[in-house]
This record gives C-alpha cells, structure tokens and sequence, in this order.
C-alpha cells in the first residue's frame, strides 16, 4: 500500500458558533468533550500517518495555536509541515500548496485531506482507509447518510455503483426544504468536504482543469495570482474522475450551535449544558464561569462568555452568522478577540480596563519566555501570583517570587519567563495614555516574531 499523507485545513474562521468563536480564537481550536475539533481531527491523521508526514495549512493568526495544540497531544510536528496561507483562497489553492510540498517528498503517495472543524464517530476510520484502492483512478470524495432533509448542506448525486461506492453523477448546492427532501427521498449524500487521491491523479485533474493554479505552483508564482475557488468547484465538478464513497458513522460539521446541541448530552427534559430548568425543554445551554437558571423557555440557545451573552431560538442559529457580519460592519473588535487571549508563550486575561489604565493576567508555560521587548506609551507593574518569574530589566537578571513584584517603566527593554517546572501567573497592571498591543518594539523573540 502507498504511504499514506494527511492534509489538515485548519485556516476557517466559523462565525456562527460566535461568542465562542472568534477570528484570534476559531472554531476548530474548541473544546468539545475533551479534546478540540482540531486536535481530534489530528489524531484521526496519525492513525493513517506518521506525524512527519501530516501537514497543517493554516494562517500566521493561528500558526501558534496548530503548534502548541498539537504539542499538547505530545506529537512533534516541524515548520515546513506548517504551511502559512499569506491570506485565503478558499479550499483549492490551500490542497494543493500541500500537493505540491508532499509530492517533493513522495510523489506515489496517497493523501487524505481533512476539514479541522468537523466530528467523526469511532468507526470512521476504518471506512475512509477502505477506499483507497479507489485512488488509483479516482479523486475519492465521502458523503453522509442524510438522517434529515438538511438545508445547510451541499448534496451528492451517485451514479455508476463501483466496487466500493458509486461515481458521482453530479455534485448539488444547498438546497430548500422541499428540494433537500426530495434528494434524501433519490438517495443523495451530504457532501461531507472530506478527500482522498493519489498525488498523480489530483496533478492530472489540477492541470486539466485550473491549469493557472497548477502553473503558479509548478513555477514558484506568487501567492496573489491564485484565485479563489473551491475543490469542489475548481476541480470535482467538472472531472470524470470522481467517486463518493459513503460513511455511515456519525458526522456534524458542528455548523451552528443547534448542530452542537444535537451531539450533547441532555437531561430529561432535553436541556444541554449546566442548568437549573423549571418547565424548560430543548435548550442548549453553555456558560463560563456562571450557573445558569431556566424557567419557562423551550429550544433556545445560551451562551455566555466572559464579554458576551448570546440568546436565541435554536431554530435561528444560522443567523449568528449574520450577527457577526453586522458587528464586523460597525467595526466591534468583540466579533476578532476574546478577553482570554493565546500568545505562543501562554496566555492573558483582560479583567479590568479604565482611562489610562489595564489589568491583565499573564499566564507563562513552563519553559516559555516572552520576547525582550519595550513599550513607548506605557509602564508596567508585574506581581507574581503562582510560581517564580524570570525578569529580565534593563539588562538586570531578576527572580520575583509569590507576592513580590517589580516595576517596568515606560521605554525601558524587558522579557518575562518561566524556567520553572509549573505555569508561571502574574498580575499586570499597564498605565498609560496609549496601551494597545501594537505598542511592542520586539529586539530578541524566540518565535520569530516581527
């Protein structure tokens, strides 16, 4: 059997599971019981491929959180197998940058190209390897089951049966109601976005049919010259080649949170998440740090973060998609960033903001450090509240310890770490008149950052 590769997308943005998904934080990088969708979809690829020959591609937003989410699945996984969209370009130009950089290293290799977003059952696995005898002549698509005449989906028409599957007659956009019945009622498949192929067989339909595409990655062109299009559109609905074998374990594109809602668990009256209900049934219900009491309300969504609440009927949660659009139009910086924020270093939480004036926490990993760095607009005061700091001020070595604390002025240059074997946190306290994040002049990073 060829060896087998795995390409993960990981570079979407998923606004309609907002205030929970943000542009700094998305969808896949979320905890679903246990693990995120991202790093279960990574450990859905290492049962199919080494760890060396997995590839990401993400944006540089995220390149940070696909590296420390991997390492906290205790996999290695270099830079070149990190491929950093410069901006995005929609599925197709993304698949096959990660081609391109796998057929350098085996170019008779077998590739499975996974979205990061999406749930699979246990038994998935065993079913997508099933179809790779498929890849000597097909590009090889799954589609699920319908339990439901779904809207949000795309659809597939089978045609010819194979000996494991069917060709594809015709690929179906998102229908109405009526027409997503009667595709379920003619045997259609959701069009799950997930792929297998051959190096070989993808090159050839890439090149016969987005011959430009094909050209600017043969040639080393510029990334702006791509354009933007789907695998879907560029390529699957115009071969000959294409198959659909379908899955029948479980799958959600976890779309909407009416979709999470339907894989959660649920009390007895059909309510999800932490709640205290009185003649409440069907809501989905997800709070951070407070308890949540229903009364009265039937098949509603709550969600609360710490600087945002969301509530509405479940029948509407596409429509958070369009609340997001509109917050982005007014230009409301809560749609991009949440109070908690991942740095490649650790993390900080805003917990105060005044005139001339911010409180943060600083959570530092073991072993971490931020860049030596220095701010024009405003000084710092740091107090340790759990493990030893590493400071480093004005070119002074410095150990502050629980319950100490030192000052950073304004201009001076500064780095704080954490040598020791526990999560380092610090209190911060920035004064000044201009206290963005964009105020950091960065000499020394050990992330390379600008």
């Amino acid at each position: 059997m060829n060896q087998i590769y795995t390409i993960i997308l990981a570079g979407g943005v998923g606004t309609r599971l907002w205030p929970l998904s943000r542009t700094y934080y998305p969808k896949q990088f979320l905890q679903v019981n246990g693990h995120s969708l991202f790093q279960k979809t990574y450990l859905r690829a290492v049962e199919n491929s080494n760890p060396s020959d997995i590839y990401v591609v993400t944006n540089e937003l995220h390149h940070f959180l696909v590296k420390n989410q991997i390492n906290e699945l205790r996999y290695p996984i270099a830079d070149e197998q990190i491929l950093l969209e410069p901006s995005g370009k929609n599925t197709l130009p993304a698949i096959a940058w990660g081609v391109t950089e796998i057929a350098k290293k085996n170019p008779d290799s077998v590739i499975m190209v996974f979205p990061s977003d999406h749930l699979l059952g246990a038994s998935a696995g065993e079913e997508l390897r099933s179809a790779i005898p498929l890849c000597e002549h097909y590009l090889v698509t799954f589609g699920i089951i319908p339990d439901s005449p779904h809207t949000g989906y795309g659809y597939i028409a089978p045609g010819n049966p194979l000996e494991k599957g069917f060709q594809v007659h015709e690929f179906k956009e998102k229908p109405d109601e009526d027409t997503a019945r009667q595709y379920v009622k003619d045997g259609y498949f959701w069009n799950s976005g997930m792929f297998l192929f051959s190096v070989q067989v993808f090159m050839n339909e890439l090149i016969r049919y987005q011959p430009i595409i094909a050209d600017i990655f043969e040639k080393g062109g510029s990334w702006d010259e791509l354009p933007s299009v789907s695998i879907d559109y560029g390529i699957l609905e115009h071969s000959n080649n294409v198959a659909v074998v379908p899955l029948s374990s479980s799958w959600s594109d976890l779309g909407n949170f009416n979709a999470w809602y339907e894989i959660s668990g649920k009390d007895a009256c059909d309510n999800s998440g932490n709640c205290m209900a009185i003649e409440s049934y069907g809501n989905f219900v997800t709070t951070k740090d407070r308890f949540a009491a229903l009364i009265g309300i039937k098949d509603t969504i709550v969600v609360e973060t710490c600087d945002a609440l969301l509530v509405c009927r479940r029948d509407m949660a596409e429509r958070v998609g369009d609340l997001v659009k509109d917050l982005k139009k007014q230009g409301n910086p809560i749609t991009e960033i949440h109070r908690l924020v991942y740095r490649p270093w650790g993390s900080y939480l805003g917990l105060e903001t005044g005139p001339g004036f911010q409180i943060k926490r600083l959570t530092v990993n073991p072993g971490m450090r931020l860049s030596l760095q220095r701010h024009h607009h405003r000084s710092e005061h740091w107090v340790v509240v759990h493990g030893t700091a590493d400071v480093e001020l004005d070119g002074k070595q410095l150990f502050v310890r629980p319950g100490e604390s030192t000052f950073v002025p304004a201009g001076v240059m500064h780095r704080l770490g954490n040598s020791g074997k526990i999560p380092l946190e610090v209190i911060e306290v920035q004064i000044g008149e201009y206290l963005e994040e964009d105020d950091i002049e960065r000499t020394e990073d050990d992330f390379k950052r600008v």
